[in-house]
């Protein structure tokens, strides 16, 4: 029981017997109209709720959200059932083996070299590097350039270690000079000027 602002006890009503909007009434509102029963009318609209939220039209149901369809590459290969796609590059040296087709094509076997290709996808080209410069080009260049070629190498190669043990990346100088820096002492060459400049009078 619930007790309301006028003081009177009101019995805690459940929201399935509480008239609150004009779809609960079915048909009796336009039969009230065609019979010409004002008053019946007026009363059903009085006893309908008086907040808008519980109006009919606001009581639509609401469509799930589908979720999205996941067309990611390895989803879609897994739904067809097909192999991993075919990689940009070899990995490892001993890769090249997987190219060893010779005795097929002398068996005119392409059938075989077609399967084994569908099946199993082999890398598209030897090499996936954009920096990579060709062996013949290298040696073309300078002494000085290919000791620097040699010494960003080596700068990437640490680099990629420290990043596949997940170690903190410390900075790295790719294009740092060959040449070590020179000593200077610069105090002992300002105190050379400054006996210099004080013997001068003596020597004239």
């Amino acid at each position: 029981m619930i007790k309301n602002s006028a003081g009177l006890l009101a019995a805690d009503f459940s929201s399935t017997n509480v008239l609150l909007h004009e779809l609960q009434l079915g048909e009796q509102l336009n039969e009230s109209v065609e019979q010409t029963r004002r008053a019946d009318f007026s009363l059903m609209l009085a006893m309908l709720a008086e907040d808008v939220r519980e109006q009919s039209q606001f009581l639509l149901p609401k469509t799930q959200e589908v979720t999205p369809a996941d067309l990611s590459n390895v989803a879609l290969r897994k739904q067809f059932n097909l192999p991993e796609r075919a990689a940009l590059a070899l990995t490892t040296p001993n890769d090249v083996s997987q190219f060893n087709q010779a005795q097929s094509l002398v068996d005119n076997d392409l059938a075989n070299i077609h399967l084994t290709n569908a099946m199993m996808p082999k890398p598209l080209a030897f090499r996936d590097d954009k920096k990579h410069i060709e062996t013949q080009v290298l040696e073309n260049t300078s002494l000085f350039t290919q000791i620097k070629h040699k010494q960003a190498a080596k700068a990437c190669q640490i680099k990629c270690s420290q990043l596949a043990q997940n170690q903190s990346t410390a900075a790295i100088e790719t294009d740092k000079p060959l040449s070590q820096p020179l000593n200077f002492n610069a105090k002992a060459w300002l105190d050379g000027i400054q006996q210099s400049l004080v013997k001068a009078p003596l020597l004239n």
